[in-house]
């Protein structure tokens, strides 16, 4: 009997609305190793897998902005544990996206799954730092208080495939909003593993959706869609974030532009409150007369 065998390809797959479809259009493209070495075929999503991202983060958005921010904490921290079991092979795959060497490549592993911690400990603090009382000329109180801004469709970063990914998407639903994310044209595999990695954690199915293909493809479907409120430019290139932000504004969508960013360093709060409202609320002070009381 040989002692040679075939090895079992891995058959990468879409992530929408908690399962693993295939592309609609059955379509599926080329991923290859910095170098040009043939990796995996990847699904190449279409205007309808974009759509029905939405439909998915539209119906999962209710629950999961109406958790509590505690709540959305623990389960954002077992998406780290889940991460950390399966370090070994998000380094492959983060080596062969970008051209890093084995201990480069877990550095970069070991700085998103610990940046994936920092998001997950805000969840219950963002709001005591952009909320609270405001001062008021009479007998009210005065309270602001952030709550999420809805369906956010993220560009993933194209040359950071994990880190910089991560660094997108937690923030987006650690606020409470849920997401459509368009993976790394060239690098998607990390995207598509970290949507396993959500499917087997505690993160309800619609509240991240990965769509891996053609950036200047799936973006105008997210960026012109009625139902997306907002939309992170960071992975459109400069001509592409142009036109998308001419048809975001079809609907008032919040934008978040595109720019340079250094991955490595620390985020601050600049994406958790980018993609939040404020609701401010007036309460009367004093008695409110019979059976009433003081507030």
């Amino acid at each position: 009997m040989s002692d040679a065998r075939l090895g079992v390809l891995k058959t990468y797959k879409l992530y929408i609305g908690g399962k693993f479809p295939r592309s609609e259009s059955g379509r599926v493209y080329e991923v290859t190793t910095s170098k040009g070495e043939w990796l995996a075929n990847a699904p190449q999503s279409s205007r309808k897998d974009a759509r029905d991202a939405v439909v998915a983060a539209r119906k999962a958005f209710s629950g999961w902005s109406g958790a509590t921010a505690y709540n959305r904490g623990q389960v954002l921290y077992r998406v780290a544990e889940m991460l950390e079991g399966r370090k070994d092979q998000f380094v492959r795959e983060v080596a062969d996206a970008e051209g890093l060497g084995k201990s480069r490549a877990a550095a970069v592993v070991d700085a998103a799954i610990d940046r994936w911690v920092w998001y997950a400990g805000w969840t219950d603090k963002i709001a005591q730092v952009v909320g609270g009382g405001n001062p008021v000329a009479g007998p009210f109180f005065n309270l602001s208080s952030p709550e999420p801004t809805g369906v956010v469709a993220v560009l993933a970063p194209q040359e950071s495939s994990f880190l910089g990914l991560v660094s997108v998407v937690a923030p987006v639903i650690a606020t409470g909003n849920t997401a459509v994310v368009v993976s790394s044209e060239s690098a998607p595999l990390p995207a598509l593993s970290l949507a396993e990695v959500l499917a087997t954690s505690d993160v309800p199915g619609g509240v991240v959706n990965v769509l891996s293909g053609r950036t200047a493809e799936i973006a105008p479907t997210l960026a012109a869609h009625q139902d997306v409120n907002a939309i992170d430019l960071t992975g459109a290139d400069p001509a592409l974030a142009k036109d998308l932000e001419t048809a975001a504004a079809d609907n008032l969508k919040r934008v978040l532009r595109a720019g340079p960013h250094d991955w490595s360093q620390t985020p601050g709060t600049k994406r958790l409150t980018a993609f939040l409202e404020t609701k401010t609320v007036w309460h009367p002070t004093g008695s409110l007369g019979v059976g009433g009381s003081a507030y």
